[in-house]
């Protein structure tokens, strides 16, 4: 890919500077408290946007635990087919599920199987929900020798876990790094660990800016790709520096467009081979769109808070101290640039990525992109699915 034309920083942002700062002089009026409304209610929405957020709440009540199966309150994520796991204890525990055994829809009530409790104890109460089915690093979670290793980023030391392919420890020249979505864990890359390293694949699994312990970012925000893609450059400097000569990228969500990121801008593009993108922000413009509907943000708002983001005017009110322009994720327009192997994995049913522009970009370059079109699976879940789909697809992309 070719980076696209650096844009004016702030083109014209002047007529809107100068309503807003109108607004804010003429506190009385409608008008005022309107704008002024507008810029705050837009404010929030980018700031929750961009803003990681540490708290993660129990989303899900276990009411009861067996030998073989777990009894849940009825929500949209525990009737949903497939094998999940279950963070226990504000994430202390977990245990991991199967699918449902039987359902009263009337009582709201769920049995699902029982699969294994790999730390702390089920007892009734609240539960997070979550969809890396494997809770721990892949040495524990799939008995793979994992190694411990630190990436040095431009932020600092970045933890990461390789996974040699060969025997006695060798990793080759063949390396997979796989990049974990937005707020999300390395175990959610574990999934994909299995598959690969059958074929031949050493897997490293990186960490990058403002993940759970590890360094921030300069603003604690983040750039939806737009600066975490460095994060995952130095962690591919580091393979190369321990003899890799062949790179796939496999990304999910946000890592998807972080993978797209860096394929655009990286020196190191040329020795990425193929691309695997699970349910991909292909355009973060579209995913805003999507969720200011969703929460009824009227569609100026909306369009006033991706201005904040891309202005300098409006960085100070998000808090952001880099451009995080839009346009720059939008791979639909951008489609001509692709150059890699792609294998897109997306659900029609992905209520938090729509699934629409990963079809637009498929119809764009069917010479590049390979899509194969889930259903049922929620955001990220379609290996939980169907697991044994999901890992011939990617081991046979693989190679």
């Amino acid at each position: 890919m070719s980076r696209s034309p650096e844009r004016d920083p702030d083109p014209a942002p002047r007529p809107l500077r100068r309503a807003a700062l109108a607004g804010a002089a003429v506190g009385g009026t409608a008008a005022a408290a309107s704008g002024a409304g507008s810029l705050a209610a837009a404010a929030y929405f980018a700031r929750k946007v961009l803003t990681p957020d540490p708290r993660r709440p129990d989303d899900v009540v276990l009411l009861a635990a067996g030998a073989s199966t777990v009894t849940l309150a009825t929500t949209v994520e525990t009737v949903a087919p497939g094998r999940y796991g279950l963070w226990l204890d504000g994430g202390y525990g977990h245990a991991r599920v199967g699918d449902v055994v039987s359902l009263d829809a009337r009582r709201g009530v769920v049995e699902r199987e029982l699969l294994g409790v790999d730390r702390g104890h089920l007892a009734p109460g609240g539960a997070r929900w979550n969809q890396y089915y494997y809770a721990a690093p892949p040495d524990e979670s799939l008995g793979l020798p994992t190694e411990r290793v630190t990436v040095d980023g431009e932020l600092g030391a970045m933890p990461a876990w390789v996974v040699p392919a060969g025997e006695a420890g060798s990793v080759g020249e063949r390396w997979a790094v796989l990049v974990h979505g937005r707020g999300a864990r390395r175990e959610e890359t574990v999934r994909a660990v299995g598959p690969l390293h059958a074929r031949g694949w050493t897997c490293l699994a990186p960490s990058y800016r403002n993940d759970e312990g590890v360094p921030a970012g300069p603003d604690g925000r983040y750039a939806l790709g737009l600066s975490e893609w460095r994060d995952v450059d130095a962690a591919i400097d580091y393979a190369v520096a321990h003899g890799a000569r062949e790179v796939m990228l496999v990304g999910w969500s946000m890592g998807g467009a972080i993978a797209l990121q860096l394929l655009d801008r990286s020196s190191h593009a040329d020795l990425v081979s193929r691309v695997v993108l699970d349910a991909p922000v292909i355009d973060w413009g579209d995913v805003l769109a999507h969720h200011a509907r969703a929460h009824h943000v009227p569609p100026h708002v909306g369009w006033l808070a991706r201005s904040m983001m891309n202005r300098r005017w409006g960085h100070r009110l998000v808090g952001v101290h880099e451009r995080v322009d839009l346009a720059l994720t939008d791979w639909v327009r951008r489609h001509e640039e692709l150059r890699h192997p792609v294998l897109l994995i997306h659900s029609a049913d992905d209520e938090f990525v729509p699934v629409g522009p990963s079809r637009e970009l498929a119809r764009a370059r069917p010479d590049l992109v390979t899509f194969v079109e889930w259903t049922v699976a929620r955001h990220t879940k379609e290996w939980n699915t169907d697991p044994q789909r999901w890992e011939q697809l990617v081991g046979d992309f693989a190679g």
